[in-house]
């Protein structure tokens, strides 16, 4: 046992030194959680479910002698559709004079996917692959993360403004390549503005057009209200796509919080629009959070059949450390 001490303290001393010599400093951090819920439709009745998940982060850098800080992050996690243990890794460039730079291989942004694609932002991952319901939807709240991107912010032009741009050379999901703009104005007390168009190549005519997105939120005091649009503009029409959401929170104390979402998707190959509702509680405790949310969702993936109506209830615990 001593000599296991001995041997932990002399290596704990050493990474120190090592640290110390190259400015730099590592990171683990992580996150657990579990949950139950249930969704039934008409005809369909999934029950109740159980899951858990759980992920590890580990995240270094340092400043080199030019200036530039430098960091990479590597997450290891149970994200299903994931090859290999590893999920979300990037590498990020930075400084004052250049702005920031990050490549990421997996887990990354877009000039879009950066803003929530709902309003209510995750409040609709209850319907995530839920497929046996007959909601694929993945449509809900599916900004997701970006595979093989490049997301560059500069430096600030003015006070409150921020201005990006991201490339996708090999985006996926059948897009082949992905180039965006986008900016953010938060230099009003409570107003926070976003705007960002991306260009998306499918290698296909009629799959290949632009995305446009824009999201204002307002926060007065306990209450915070926000509205999202997101116009896919394909170049046959029967491809397009909108969405709209909106949310309205309110912070009753530093632990407890309420929001209820809405959320409309209009389908240029569907006259029927899918609706979605939702209120979500949510309790934190230290790194402990406590989420409880009914979800209802009405004509999923733009139709009327018999399993197209659904409700979804959740109650979760989540654990950071």
């Amino acid at each position: 046992m001593n000599m296991k001490k001995i041997g932990l303290t002399a290596l704990a001393a050493s990474l120190v030194s090592v640290s110390a010599a190259n400015a730099g400093s590592m990171s683990i951090s992580g996150a657990a959680s579990v949950g139950i819920g249930g969704y039934s439709a008409e005809t369909h009745n999934a029950g109740t479910s159980f899951t858990m998940g759980n992920q590890f982060t580990v995240s270094g850098g340092g400043e080199l002698d030019n200036g530039l800080n430098v960091s990479l992050s590597y997450q290891l996690d149970n994200a299903a559709g994931v090859s290999g243990p590893f999920d979300d890794h990037s590498i990020t460039i930075s400084s004052d004079e250049i702005g920031t730079i990050k490549f990421s291989g997996h887990g990354g942004s877009s000039a879009t996917s950066a803003m929530d694609a709902t309003a209510a932002g995750d409040i609709w991952d209850g319907f995530d692959g839920a497929v046996a319901t007959g909601v694929t939807g993945a449509t809900i709240g599916a900004s997701g993360g970006e595979n093989n991107s490049i997301y560059y912010t500069a430096p600030s032009l003015m006070d409150g403004l921020t201005i990006n741009a991201s490339y996708n050379p090999q985006k996926g999901n059948g897009v082949e390549s992905e180039t965006g703009y986008g900016a953010t104005y938060t230099g009003v007390e409570g107003l926070t503005l976003k705007y960002a168009t991306a260009d998306e190549n499918t290698g296909v005519t009629a799959t290949s057009g632009d995305q446009t997105a824009w999201h204002v939120g307002y926060a007065i005091g306990p209450v915070t209200l926000e509205v999202t649009n997101n116009d896919y503009d394909m170049s046959a029409a029967t491809n397009d796509k909108e969405t709209s959401s909106y949310e309205i929170s309110y912070t009753v104390s530093d632990e407890l919080s309420v929001a209820y979402g809405t959320e409309e998707i209009d389908l240029g190959s569907s006259s029927t629009d899918a609706e979605y509702s939702a209120l979500v509680v949510t309790y934190t405790a230290g790194g402990m959070t406590l989420t409880g949310k009914m979800e209802e969702a009405e004509n999923v993936n733009n139709t009327t059949n018999s399993i197209a109506d659904v409700e979804y209830w959740f109650l979760g615990a989540a654990f950071a450390f």
